[in-house]
């Protein structure tokens, strides 16, 4: 481990990376970024660039371009590098092309001494995940996606502002695929603590259940409106990368709905999914598995079915 004790290898500088670096300065979230790229001139620019603002920072961060012998000493390793998504590709469409990325990836990564926790970013995030604990052999508590942590944030933010209040006091969650089979389990969403569904029965002159699911499908189809507007996300998901990686090195016991493995709950395994845990210094310490409705344990089994199946549709994995 290094000296620091807050060692992060960022494996990947496009866009993603760098959202995640920039936010991880600003919220001096590590006392050391090394950047990694296969074009490791860029690396090396991306890593003068954010020194450079060093001097308007609280955070003395050191940062600069390493290769993944650098992994030997690190507590994290954040994996956002792959190909981007391409307008109105769906995440699994991705599986093929981001597979032979990561091979190329994780064996290094292993061979540097490395074993600290993986925290994967690049999309399809759950199955990338799941590639990436195969291949590292690693505990599947030490291997984290970032998966629905952003739709998350997404959902309590659009909720505070559907019922006049702070996203800070929504408890409410996106479970499931980090994709188009999400859902919001709108029997465990909660404003303070009164449930949504209370909410709008006391209050039908206000609030409808249709505007629930609207919020919901906006949640879902909100990367691809953005990547129809510019292109690419990259702010969102760097920030919520940020989060997972200050709740492990701060050792929070903080609950964020990251990709893990179900082993049994819900009735599932062998498979990554978005669900709530508890994130520490040693990754996933524990899975909270909700209460779900019959209807709502439907969606996220189907869910679960769709990453099978682009799992077992990918003879490589």
């Amino acid at each position: 481990m290094s000296k620091s004790g807050r060692k992060v290898v960022l494996i990947g500088t496009g866009m993603v990376g760098m959202s995640f670096a920039y936010a991880a300065l600003n919220q001096n979230v590590c006392s050391e970024l090394v950047l990694c790229d296969i074009n490791e001139k860029k690396a090396i620019g991306e890593a003068q660039d954010l020194n450079h603002g060093l001097a308007f920072s609280e955070s003395s961060m050191k940062i600069y371009q390493g290769g993944y012998e650098e992994c030997h000493d690190a507590e994290i390793v954040l994996i956002c590098a792959g190909v981007n998504q391409k307008p109105k590709e769906t995440r699994l469409e991705l599986l093929k092309r981001n597979e032979a990325v990561f091979r190329s990836i994780i064996e290094p990564v292993i061979q540097s001494g490395f074993d600290g926790i993986f925290l994967v970013a690049t999309n399809p995030v759950d199955i990338m995940t799941q590639i990436t604990c195969s291949l590292s052999g690693f505990e599947p508590s030490r291997v984290i996606g970032t998966g629905t942590t952003l739709d998350t944030a997404r959902l309590r933010y659009l909720l505070g502002n559907y019922f006049d209040v702070s996203p800070k006091n929504v408890h409410a969650y996106v479970i499931g695929e980090h994709g188009d089979s999400e859902f919001v389990p709108w029997s465990q969403a909660l404003i303070s603590t009164k449930p949504v569904l209370d909410i709008i029965e006391d209050n039908p002159h206000l609030f409808t259940k249709k505007h629930l699911d609207e919020i919901s499908e906006n949640v879902k189809n909100a990367a691809g409106q953005i990547i129809a507007a510019k292109g690419a996300t990259y702010y969102g998901i760097g920030m919520a990368s940020a989060r997972i990686v200050r709740a492990i090195f701060s050792d929070e016991n903080a609950v964020l709905t990251t990709s893990v493995l179900l082993e049994g709950e819900y009735g599932q395994n062998d498979v990554f999914a978005g669900n709530p845990c508890i994130i520490n210094r040693n990754g996933v310490s524990r899975k909270i598995e909700l209460s779900l409705t019959d209807g709502e344990l439907e969606k996220l089994n189907r869910s679960c079915d769709i990453l099978r199946f682009s799992l077992r549709a990918d003879s490589n994995i």
